[in-house]
């Protein structure tokens, strides 16, 4: 998933004057889905923005196990590239994730 504040703050100073000048027609919808599922009608939208993932997401395995609910990211993944997986970590076995490339659609549901 992109992270909607960025993109968002982007395009709302690039059409500021016109809003404030009433040079757009009114209303004007702004969409920005997070993934390609396209929640919230993207697609419907006057101005539509979609935030794509290019590549698979990078595991930082000294939080992992930490931060995140392996479980429920594993279960999170449409189609199945993210296992469950013990990674020696300064001389420890710590719990974390292993990303199957070939398998990652980078839809970024496991980023949630």
């Amino acid at each position: 998933a992109t992270d909607a504040s960025g993109p968002v703050k982007a395009v709302m100073d690039a059409v500021f004057e016109d809003f404030k000048s009433m040079r757009l027609p009114a209303p004007v919808r702004i969409a920005l889905a997070c993934c390609i599922n396209m929640c919230g009608a993207v697609h419907c939208s006057d101005i539509g923005l979609v935030g794509i993932h290019r590549k698979p997401p990078m595991v930082d395995h000294e939080w992992a196990d930490q931060l995140c609910e392996i479980p429920l990211a594993v279960s999170a993944c449409p189609t199945a590239a993210v296992r469950p997986t013990k990674v020696e970590y300064n001389g420890n076995k710590v719990n974390s994730i292993a990303i199957k490339e070939d398998r990652c659609m980078y839809c970024g549901t496991c980023y949630t």
